[in-house]
């Protein structure tokens, strides 16, 4: 049974879990996709996919023949067509997931944003001294576009740092949100109203582009926008114009419509932005459940009794 680990690019897999219960596991630390991911899983029975870094679809499946298993880390994966997966015979699974990385990140880049500590930084490192003023957070408004697990998170951090919530989704309970003391706002409301925007929902067909050049100039000039949700929720080249026409304040983003993202992407040369390169999971911690579970799911397979098995 040959095993391949995709898209390792820290190279720290092997160390996050006893892969040696499998025999022989081959990692691959560089992005690959097409052709020349393919060619390089030509023969292999078991992928294990970091997330939703590599896409497989029905062409990737049908290119594939000999692969029998296909362990995703963390519990769904949209970059999968299952469909396809199941047309063409293959098993696939999920693991774990770790919380509190992602809405820790959150408030990491919020803070970066509001404080400039970027900016900050550097300055220093280049011999000046207070390059500007930040902005506090007490007394002011966050606003949580979802309110699943990582929003009501996220909410709870904003309450301690005595921030006023508002939550918009497109399924909002508003009685919960009331009972976590958040304020139930429409998506105009809360995009007019806040001074830090963070976007925690799920990518799929209703959400893809629920932010864009519209939605962008209700936010005050003087608003913050991070994204560690999914790049494709927010239109991109709307927030490049946002920003660089000076109609929001700055933007901190963890994810990209496109990763990693390109070293010629208009983002990289956005004024007022901190950028991150999707690493709201990555942790040793969230590393050590999804590779942990990952030969867990393999172990299971081989022995006729698959878990965690990913259904369309």
């Amino acid at each position: 049974m040959r095993v391949v680990v995709l898209d390792d690019y820290q190279d720290v897999a092997r160390h996050c879990a006893d892969w040696n219960l499998l025999g022989t596991v081959e990692f691959v630390h560089e992005h690959r996709s097409g052709r020349e991911l393919t060619d390089r899983l030509a023969g292999v029975e078991v992928v294990v996919a970091m997330r939703e870094r590599t896409p497989f679809g029905a062409a990737e499946f049908a290119a594939l023949p000999d692969l029998r298993l296909l362990v995703t880390t963390g519990t769904a994966n949209a970059s999968i067509d299952l469909d396809a997966a199941r047309a063409h015979g293959v098993v696939v699974c999920g693991t774990g997931m770790v919380e509190p990385p992602t809405a820790e990140l959150t408030w990491g880049l919020v803070l970066a944003l509001v404080r400039a500590i970027p900016t900050e930084q550097q300055g220093l490192r280049d011999g000046h001294w207070q390059l500007g003023l930040g902005t506090g957070l007490a007394g002011r408004t966050l606003g949580t576009i979802g309110f699943g697990r990582l929003g009501r998170r996220v909410a709870r951090i904003a309450q301690a740092f005595e921030m006023d919530v508002l939550a918009w989704s497109q399924h909002l309970d508003a009685e919960e949100a009331r009972n976590a003391g958040v304020e139930p706002v429409s998506k105009q409301e809360l995009l007019r109203r806040s001074d830090v925007v963070t976007i925690h929902t799920k990518l799929s067909d209703r959400t893809r582009g629920l932010l864009g050049a519209a939605e962008l100039s209700w936010m005050k000039p003087s608003a913050v926008l991070v994204n560690t949700s999914r790049g494709p929720v927010l239109d991109t080249d709307a927030l490049v114009a946002a920003l660089h026409a000076g109609t929001i304040a700055g933007a901190a983003l963890d994810v990209y419509d496109t990763e990693p993202l390109p070293a010629d992407h208009p983002l990289r040369q956005a004024p007022r932005t901190v950028l991150t390169p999707h690493i709201g999971y990555v942790t040793e911690e969230t590393y050590r459940v999804f590779y942990g579970d990952a030969v867990e799911d393999v172990l299971a397979w081989s022995a006729g009794r698959p878990v965690r098995v990913l259904t369309p």
